[in-house]
């Protein structure tokens, strides 16, 4: 069996999607991380002439082959080019064999996988409102960011509206259900200890990027002092990268992103690195169907996995997939077709191609212009 073809397709919303087949007509599916989705997919076709030819199913020899085949190695692009090729080779490999990869990688601990999504809404009363929709939907689990713009120190206003907004949620939603809190790396170690102390009476499950990971240092002084849970991990890659947050306590939940940090495998990997800290694994992905197959075949073969991320309702794929994930009371069930177990709809998604973006990311203080983390 021989690697025929790579192929890109950017497609909306702001997503790319990674396509080989195999002379023997075998198609394996794969995502990248969908930011700068253009520079990536010329990434992903800078390997073309280390795949084709080549069997798929030598998947760890071609991860190594792409990653240590240049001087300069990593970094967010190459990352995410290689995540989105190596998930095809999963994919493949699943095919040809007649099974699932969570079966490839030591089979299933579990059933079925659970999974959160978002409220919507700004003000209190609209977040309540709309938490006890998603309760109502079945699900126990729902992530929010409570605030947008932070100064390095700011006025303890934004402290007090952000707790509000979690108070409303907690109470429409009872503690039966969990809180997780999205950060996003907005805040300066300061800010993020203000405001863990004011939403800690309301029992998140998690804080996610308290802080920006660029300082790990900074990061575990903030754990040492939180009485929250901790996690990152979505601006990571490969398990060298997770390495220092593990080995200084900066984190007790990873969340790698199978698009970005490096695919399938090395997710998997990241996982077991956790385990032996004692960290729970809970894949980032506010991406694809193609990324939420692959978090999946992970989530299932985990035993330190906690939740699973994913956009609802766009992202179980309905359009861009043949048969669509489903989630029942807050799970999806351990997938069972082959290879990552999803079948692309390519005439629905070269229909909806992502046109050239505008400049995203950039975010300023309206108060005085100066540039604020997005």
């Amino acid at each position: 069996m021989k690697i025929q073809s790579v192929t890109t397709l950017p497609v909306q919303p702001r997503w790319l999607f990674v396509r080989i087949e195999t002379e023997c007509g075998l198609i394996g599916y794969g995502e990248c991380l969908g930011d700068k989705a253009f520079v990536i997919a010329e990434a992903v076709h800078s390997y073309e002439h280390a795949l084709i030819g080549q069997d798929p199913r030598k998947v760890v020899h071609h991860w190594q082959s792409m990653y240590r085949g240049a001087f300069w190695r990593g970094g967010p692009v190459l990352c995410a080019a290689i995540s989105g090729i190596e998930m095809c080779l999963w994919d493949i490999l699943g095919k040809s064999l007649g099974v699932p990869v969570w079966q490839l990688l030591g089979g299933a601990v579990r059933d079925k996988i659970r999974v959160y999504t978002r409220p919507s809404g700004v003000t209190p009363e609209e977040l309540a409102a709309s938490a006890k929709q998603v309760v109502a939907r079945g699900y126990t689990a729902m992530k929010l960011c409570p605030f947008e713009k932070v100064h390095v120190v700011d006025h303890y206003g934004i402290v007090e509206d952000a707790a509000a907004r979690v108070q409303a949620i907690r109470e429409a939603v009872g503690n039966d259900v969990d809180i997780m809190l999205d950060f996003h790396g907005r805040v300066s170690p300061t800010m993020a200890m203000w405001l863990e102390a004011a939403v800690r009476p309301f029992h998140p499950m998690f804080i996610e990027e308290p802080v920006l990971p660029e300082n790990v240092d900074a990061l575990a002084r903030f754990t040492a002092q939180s009485g929250t849970p901790v996690a990152t991990g979505e601006r990571l890659f490969t398990k060298w990268g997770f390495r220092e947050v593990l080995e200084k306590g900066a984190a007790t939940i990873l969340q790698p992103d199978p698009c970005i940090c490096g695919g399938i495998f090395e997710t998997r990997q990241i996982g077991t690195m956790a385990e032996t800290w004692y960290a729970a694994l809970a894949p980032h992905n506010p991406y694809g169907p193609i990324n939420l197959a692959a978090c999946l075949q992970v989530d299932a073969c985990t035993p330190n996995f906690l939740i699973q991320e994913f956009v609802d309702p766009i992202g179980l794929g309905s359009g861009y997939l043949k048969t669509p994930f489903a989630v029942t009371d807050g799970y999806i069930d351990v997938p069972q077709a082959p290879g990552i177990g999803i079948e692309l709809d390519e005439e629905y998604v070269r229909n909806h191609p992502l046109s050239p973006l505008p400049d995203v990311g950039r975010w300023f203080h309206e108060d005085d212009g100066s540039v604020a983390d997005w």
